[in-house]
């Protein structure tokens, strides 16, 4: 504290150490900073003193020391009574001290200011201007109703006022007292009417605003008066200015001809039906007569036209606004020059005049193109601003300096300011566009961009390629292959999407390429974002329509139906009958076109026996269905050396294949044509062993033969790639790991929660509440009324001055299926007394809102809760395995992600915990990798899973997933994660 109270020492001066009534000292010890520090808190204690003093020079220079603090933001509310005692002073420099005070801190202390207010009343009659004008002040600033008709009077007595000052003032009270009483809006019009005549500048501005506060649509107190405001306009002080230049700008557009029809040359000669000769000649010599203007709108054009050199950058907009809407086209380039004037100053009106140039240089190019180079972009402006310049740059490109502007351009692209440059590419983009003479230039450039190192500049490259290329889709075949070599290497999502649009609205003119992109892309569907699976099965559906052949072995239902464990492992005894004799029958065939119907005749029936078997399976216990399947595995190694035989005439079946047909496909093709003729017991034990062999066969033969139709980029790795025996994706086998617990589960238990905000929320505000005031958080407990409601703690406070009986809640309003359990009725809350009451509710696992009334024994308040989506969940306890496994069980439709990116410092440990858990009320599971981390929780109503992955990726980037079957739930639930952690 010492080191502080000496900074503050040495900052302020001797002027500060006079104030404070010490010397200041070069040197500060303990006793010296204990001094100094007890010093400060007699400060106010000294000024108090001196206000109380029989002399003026010292009352005089308290007040001053005292308006000095309030300058400097100091708080001197405490002060109050000793500042009005002085209020009836008759030193007039300490009146106008004590006036100044009392204005600012009136409406604060209005108890003790009414207590003054016959010495303000006293003060309206004062002989000196400034205190007639600050005693109105301070008396339209307590705002208590009950002087109401005191305030009236003196405004009325105010505008008669002979001092302008004063009738300045009596303008700015006028809409002081409106706010307090609108009821007075008919008494406060008349004074309006009264101060409009006022021929002093002083007052112009004052009741102009005061009419645009009170009655803007009394246009007709204008109409005398609007002569005399054009006229004197010129001499109004600044926000005067501006506040007469809108209201006469409006003023101009709804009372004068629109000097716009000059420049309209279209003319209606169609004749109406029941319309005469003399009628139809008339109109067209009305619209024969040239446009001529109104004396009254040339008058506000010529006076405000001065205003333009104003070196106040608001007086200017004004008029730019003004002369943009009354002015006739020919003229208002006059405010260009003006307008770029002020791009000179500080980034604040940069801003603001940068977006009124860019909505003007829309309609009227011609005004701004003479100054084109003032909006070049320079390496300091902030990102807001070079995008708006960028912005006015597109709008005033054409073809005479569009090659300047995409030189530009092209310097701006290598800007370390990523999202600049990113705005820059939407840029060349519209250019390309709106000019057809350089859309083949702009193309190439943005092709070069798609070499680029950073992701965000390849990836807006690659949206705006698609919009490019959407207007000549059949001359660019070439780009659309080399972007879908992009795929492995773009990971931003509108990115993916956008190349994956572009390669089904072409498939038929890149017929090699589509089908590979699709067999890449159903492998990772579970992966990708939703916009991406969207566009995947886009081109699942138009490959199916114009190459079928490839595509049915591809598309995500048909691989989603292969991966399902239920499927493969309730239905083995169905699927293996036969298997030997029709393997070998359909391989043979595999290249006829009457082979391939066969296959499909045979999956269909496979497909009706895997239903019949999967809902046989359902009716078997948990214990049956496991020992079922540790039996499968166990039988891997009996049937191995019998399988091996039948594996090499596959294999050689497989060889003579067509190139284009899939690991995958033979799988299929040939599990379903064994399913005809093996006896149950065997084909159980060869499938398994078959599956094994048949994927590393397939692994080792990678480098070889890696893309089906000899697409280069999809083989980044030139090594091959080793993968762990049984070669099952990580989904399968972690469903796998779970077969075998026979009639145990995994342990899956409500924990104790790892953090409780301290947050509260207003339930009834004391104001609302008649001095009833009532708050609740949530704690975080399993609730103790019911193990589906969601614990909730209300704190009741009685701020008034007397008991509050019989507090209870009555007449809920819940939505169907909502339940809640109230606290029973609490019969007396002393003054000042506080309690807390705990209640439940089940929310059914959803945000809606529970709505009620929280009564006492004479009053009833509407009330509500609405829960966040992070306390409709209760922290589950489980290992890293038992995550994983139920993660695998929840894919597709069940999980959904997306991308934050945040500075790294962000994701460190500590810091994606805290904020986890502050949302949601989630526990941590323990994690073997140091770039995941692992959150677990479940829904209180249903108990359903809601698990919850931070991955960290390269770079400031993460991923966030989460896998639920409560879908809307996991999807609020990711909005409200997703800014907290990308946050700085």
């Amino acid at each position: 504290m010492s080191g502080n109270s000496f900074a503050y020492s040495e900052q302020a001066g001797g002027g500060e150490a006079t104030e404070l009534g010490q010397e200041a000292t070069s040197t500060v010890s303990p006793s010296g900073a204990f001094g100094l520090f007890s010093s400060d808190l007699k400060k106010n204690e000294d000024l108090k003193q001196m206000l109380e003093s029989n002399k003026d020079s010292a009352k005089l220079d308290a007040m001053k020391r005292i308006v000095g603090m309030i300058a400097k933001g100091k708080n001197a509310s405490e002060l109050f009574p000793a500042v009005v005692k002085n209020v009836a002073s008759k030193n007039i420099e300490i009146k106008k001290l004590v006036y100044v005070y009392l204005v600012r801190y009136a409406e604060e202390q209005q108890d003790l200011a009414l207590l003054s207010i016959s010495t303000f009343q006293r003060a309206l009659k004062d002989p000196n201007q400034l205190i007639r004008a600050s005693a109105l002040r301070v008396l339209s600033s307590i705002r208590v109703p009950i002087i109401v008709p005191i305030m009236m009077l003196a405004i009325k007595e105010a505008s008669a006022d002979l001092s302008p000052y004063v009738r300045k003032n009596a303008a700015h009270a006028i809409q002081k007292l409106y706010s307090l009483d609108p009821e007075q809006k008919e008494m406060l019009i008349e004074v309006i009417e009264k101060l409009l005549k006022d021929k002093s500048t002083l007052v112009a501005g004052s009741v102009v605003m005061a009419f645009e506060e009170v009655c803007p649509d009394r246009i007709d107190l204008i109409h005398k008066n609007y002569r005399k405001l054009c006229n004197l306009l010129v001499d109004v002080e600044e926000w005067g200015q501006v506040v007469i230049i809108h209201m006469l700008t409006r003023y101009a557009r709804t009372q004068f001809v629109s000097p716009w029809k000059e420049d309209d040359g279209l003319e209606d000669n169609e004749k109406n039906f029941y319309e005469s000769d003399d009628e139809q000649k008339e109109k067209t010599d009305q619209k024969k007569k040239p446009y001529a203007m109104d004396p009254d709108h040339r008058l506000l054009i010529r006076n405000t036209k001065p205003l333009l050199q104003s070196r106040n950058a608001a007086v200017v907009m004004a008029v730019a606004q003004l002369y943009w809407h009354i002015s006739p086209k020919s003229e208002v380039g006059i405010i260009s020059k003006s307008l770029v004037r002020l791009l000179r100053s500080n980034r604040e009106v940069q801003y603001i005049v940068l977006q009124n140039i860019a909505t003007m240089s829309i309609q009227r190019k011609g005004m701004f193109e003479p100054y084109l180079k003032s909006f070049y972009v320079r390496s300091t402006d902030p990102t807001m601003i070079k995008i708006l310049k960028l912005e006015i740059l597109t709008n005033l490109a054409n073809e005479a300096n569009i090659s300047t502007l995409l030189r530009e351009f092209q310097t701006y692209v290598k800007s370390q300011d990523k999202q600049f440059a990113a705005a820059t590419i939407q840029t060349i983009g519209r250019c390309a566009t709106n000019i057809s003479e350089v859309t083949d230039t702009c193309l190439s450039g943005l092709v070069c961009l798609l070499s680029n190192r950073d992701e965000i500049v390849v990836a807006e490259s690659v949206v705006v390629i698609k919009k490019l290329l959407q207007m000549q889709p059949a001359q660019h075949g070439e780009i659309i292959k080399h972007m879908a070599k992009l795929l492995d290497s773009i990971t931003v999502p509108v990115a993916r999407a956008s190349i994956l649009w572009l390669i089904g609205e072409n498939c038929e003119r890149v017929p090699k390429i589509a089908p590979d992109v699709l067999r890449k892309m159903a492998k990772s569907f579970t992966n990708e974002d939703d916009l991406v699976k969207l566009q995947i099965l886009n081109l699942g559906a138009k490959l199916y329509l114009t190459n079928s052949k490839q595509a049915k072995e591809w598309t995500p239902a048909g691989k989603a139906k292969k991966e399902n464990p239920a499927k493969k492992f309730y239905s083995d005894s169905e699927e293996e009958e036969d298997s030997s004799d029709s393997s070998s029958d359909s391989e043979s065939e595999s290249g006829s076109a009457s082979g391939e119907q066969d296959e499909e005749g045979d999956s269909s029936e496979d497909s009706s026996e895997d239903s019949s078997s999967e809902h046989r399976s359902d009716s078997e216990s948990v214990s049956e269905v496991g020992d079922k399947r540790t039996a499968k595995r166990n039988s891997k190694s009996k049937g191995k050396s019998d399988s091996e035989d039948e594996e090499k005439e596959n294999e050689k079946s497989k060889t003579s294949d067509s190139s284009s047909t899939d690991s995958s496909s033979v799988e299929e093709s040939s599990s379903d044509s064994e399913s005809e003729s093996e006896s149950e017991s065997e084909s159980e034990s060869k499938k398994v062993t078959m599956e094994k062999e048949k994927k590393t066969k397939e692994d080792r033969n990678l480098t070889k033969d890696v893309s089906l139709l000899d697409l280069d980029d999809f083989n980044p790795v030139s090594t091959p790639v080793v993968l762990p025996t049984p070669a099952l994706s990580p989904s399968l086998i972690a469903d796998l790991e779970g077969l075998n617990l026979s009639t145990s589960s995994s342990v899956i238990s409500v924990n104790t929660p790892v953090f409780v905000p301290v947050k509260t929320h207003v339930l009834l505000h004391r104001m609302s509440g008649r001095g009833l005031a009532a708050h609740y958080f949530f704690p975080r407990q399993p609730c103790i009324f019911g193990d589906k409601m969601v614990s909730i703690q209300i704190t009741l406070n009685n701020t008034t001055d007397r008991k509050i009986e019989n507090i209870h809640i009555e007449g809920k309003k819940l939505p169907m299926g909502m339940q809640m359990h109230v606290f029973n009725p609490i019969e007396s809350l002393e003054p000042e007394g506080s309690i807390t009451v705990s209640m439940g509710i089940d929310f059914c696992d959803s945000t809606q809102t529970a709505s009620f009334q929280l009564c006492t024994k004479d009053d009833c308040f509407n009330v509500n809760i609405q829960p966040p989506v992070g306390e409709l969940l209760l922290p589950v306890a489980m290992s890293e395995k038992d995550f994983k496994k139920e993660q695998g069980m929840l894919t597709g439709m069940n999980e959904t992600s997306t991308v934050i990116i945040a500075a790294p410092q962000n994701f460190t440990p500590s810091v994606i915990l805290q904020k986890v858990v502050n949302i949601a009320n989630v526990g941590v599971v323990p994690s073997g990798q140091d770039n995941i981390y692992r959150f677990a929780a479940k829904t209180v109503h249903s108990g359903s899973l809601m698990l919850v992955t931070v991955e960290l990726k390269e770079g400031s980037t993460a991923q966030l997933i989460i896998n639920t079957e409560r879908t809307v739930i996991g999807s609020v639930l990711l909005r409200e994660l997703k800014p907290v952690l990308s946050q700085g």
